[in-house]
């Protein structure tokens, strides 16, 4: 019924895959290299760019490309398990911090790390610059710290219960985890939050990721780290 095109560390994919185990949907997941689309691919989405979502649950097929689309049709469309809440207000801290993680933290953590660490290793860019590393770790901690201040007040990320907020957020810093680089033990408030997401059904197949030539942190996939 669902067909993902996606990419195993892009965090976007990563938020189509959780949203789609979360509603339970079944899903053939299709691998794409983003900086060698094919061409076929770019019949779907001309700016060459992962996550796509074709829907063919319906007797006319759907494209829907990019993350925050395809988190909303299945919002729309699967209403059950409801990942956002029923109030205007929970529903708009919600909204805010999907919007830190793929705006914001993109910006000044996955900029610096994953595009060091991983897209130079995947396009052969040249070797990681060790000042960039630096300062995408510093700002790692800034964000853990606002996280921690956060969830000192709340099981989850926007409220008291898990919502988008927590699917996207804990999408971004998987892909940071596997390169080993999020600080967890100095920040139990967020290891704690993260221990539970791990523990999530809907999880479990992000920690199976493996890229060839680049395996994860020894405790990736322990769900008691």
């Amino acid at each position: 019924m669902f067909i993902l095109h996606h990419w195993p560390l892009d965090p976007w994919s990563r938020q189509a895959r959780l949203a789609l185990a979360e509603k339970k949907c079944a899903v053939e997941l299709r691998f794409q290299r983003v900086w060698e689309p094919e061409d076929a691919f770019f019949d779907l989405n001309p700016a060459g760019l992962t996550p796509v979502l074709e829907d063919r649950s319906g007797e006319t097929p759907l494209v829907i490309v990019q993350a925050d689309a395809i988190l909303a049709h299945l919002e729309e469309t699967r209403p059950e398990p409801p990942l956002l809440p029923s109030d205007p207000a929970g529903r708009a801290e919600v909204r805010r911090l999907v919007s830190w993680f793929d705006r914001k933290f993109d910006a000044e953590v996955n900029a610096y790390l994953l595009h060091e660490k991983l897209e130079k290793r995947m396009q052969n860019l040249g070797s990681p610059d060790a000042a960039m590393i630096r300062a995408g770790r510093d700002y790692l901690r800034a964000h853990l710290d606002y996280m921690s201040m956060l969830l000192e007040r709340r099981d989850g990320l926007a409220g008291p219960r898990y919502s988008m907020a927590d699917l996207v957020a804990a999408a971004h810093l998987s892909c940071v985890d596997y390169l080993g680089d999020v600080p967890w033990d100095s920040f139990p408030a967020a290891k704690a939050w993260y221990e539970r997401i791990k523990c999530r059904p809907a999880f479990r197949s992000l920690l199976d990721d493996r890229l060839p030539g680049l395996p994860p942190a020894r405790w990736y996939a322990d769900l008691d780290f």
